[in-house]
């Protein structure tokens, strides 16, 4: 059994602390290749994989869209040029 989709999270509560990692690493640029894949695993502790599952995740739950606009909304555009492009 799944929870409840990410839109129906309850509006009370707050990102984790974990969520607003994921979107904080996400802001920064990244010098080379393998750069942001080792900061996730050393500034998050967890993989690639589960960093970018927990990434699309939060592109559509609202609490993250209000904790940080800017970065959703380009990060939603990026996707869905991809999308456009398959």
């Amino acid at each position: 059994m799944t929870g409840p989709p990410a839109d129906d999270a309850d509006s009370a509560a707050p990102l984790s602390d974990q969520e607003r990692a994921v979107l904080a690493l996400e802001r920064r640029s990244w010098p080379g290749p393998g750069a942001k894949e080792r900061a996730i695993r050393e500034d998050l502790g967890i993989s690639p994989v589960r960093y970018y599952q927990l990434l699309n995740a939060l592109l559509e739950d609202r609490r993250a869209l209000e904790a940080d606009p800017v970065t959703v909304n380009r990060l939603r555009r990026v996707r869905d040029a991809r999308r456009g492009r398959r």
